[in-house]
């Protein structure tokens, strides 16, 4: 198998088939789509449990890690408690580098009111770099829970921010040096500064507020791969405008400098909305600060378009992240 995600086939075929529901009290267990499981507590309130395994960015990991795992629990509606943390890391690492990693981590929690629980650290020959993997846990009360499985034909595509946004910040700093052979420093250090938008938590707040029907953190993959696994979970169809996919100007540059496909590129940062109305939402997340545009609709069947002006084609099941070609 190739660097990345393995593909959905292979995840339905030695992953979920091989797993059996037994206990009552968990009302969602692994899916395709799903970030997140959910623990029924006494019939009125629910833990939400997400964890995430953080690659290939030796630089800010800690800030990363944190992110993504909020951003999940933040996309079933829930409020995030707090993040366990497993670090492993390559020998003759200086700890000086483990503190930092620790002080980035600490910082997100802050800014995100949350705790670090617990976890393990150890040094091992079994990784080249730094990996950590986060387990986070929420609450949210039942009648609230927002699953990607729960939307619905007619219903609107909300995107915030813009696509490639994680992707581009990696790359900036990983390969800055390559990158200035073309691009002035005060253009990286922009695209590097797209780390600061990485939360989802603001705008997760306010969609549930609104009244929607799911939600869905766009990560490895990219856009492309969180459109699908939408359809997937809900086994619906659905059809996408490719020119109101908002994109920065930094990550087309830095895309066409190393041949990526933006729209394939890790998008931490990225939200997708679904509600019965688009425009309202659009314009509540506008009014909070937040870039948010209508980008397709929830359809019936199983047909998964990408419209690009007269061109329609089908949307593929997700691949390996762009980024794995570079890093």
């Amino acid at each position: 198998m190739t660097n990345g995600k393995i593909p959905e086939t292979v995840l339905k075929r030695s992953v979920l088939n091989q797993i059996r529901h037994r206990r009552e009290e968990v009302i969602l267990g692994p899916a395709v789509g799903e970030d997140f499981g959910l623990i029924d507590v006494n019939g009125e309130d629910v833990i939400v449990i997400s964890a995430d395994p953080v690659t290939g960015t030796p630089q800010d990991i800690g800030i990363y890690a944190v992110h993504i795992t909020a951003n999940d629990i933040a996309s079933s509606g829930a409020d995030c408690i707090g993040v366990m943390l497993t670090i492993l890391l390559p020998e003759n690492t200086d700890e000086a580098e483990l503190r930092t990693l620790m002080q980035d981590a600490e910082g997100i929690c802050r800014q995100l009111n949350i705790e670090i629980l617990g976890g393990h650290t150890e040094v091992t020959k079994a990784v080249t770099r730094p990996v950590v993997t986060v387990t986070g846990i929420g609450k949210i009360k039942k009648k609230d829970i927002l699953k990607t499985s729960g939307v619905k034909p007619g219903h609107e595509i909300v995107m915030t921010k813009w696509a490639g946004l994680e992707g581009t910040a990696i790359l900036a700093k990983a390969k800055e040096r390559e990158l200035l052979s073309r691009y002035p420093a005060a253009f990286l250090d922009g695209a590097k500064r797209m780390i600061d938008y990485i939360s989802v938590v603001s705008e997760a707040r306010i969609a549930k507020g609104a009244g929607i029907s799911s939600m869905h953190n766009v990560s490895e993959g990219g856009i492309f791969g969180a459109l699908w696994e939408i359809g997937a979970a809900s086994k619906v169809g659905l059809e996408v405008d490719l020119q109101k996919i908002r994109l920065k100007q930094e990550t087309v540059e830095i895309c066409e400098f190393f041949d990526l496909n933006p729209y394939m590129l890790a998008s931490g940062g990225c939200l997708l909305i679904i509600t019965e109305h688009g425009n309202q939402m659009v314009d509540c997340l506008k009014g909070a600060g937040i870039p948010a545009a209508v980008i397709g609709r929830i359809k019936e069947g199983n047909d998964r378009i990408i419209i690009n002006g007269e061109e329609r084609r089908y949307l593929e099941p997700p691949k390996a992240d762009e980024l794995y070609k570079v890093i």
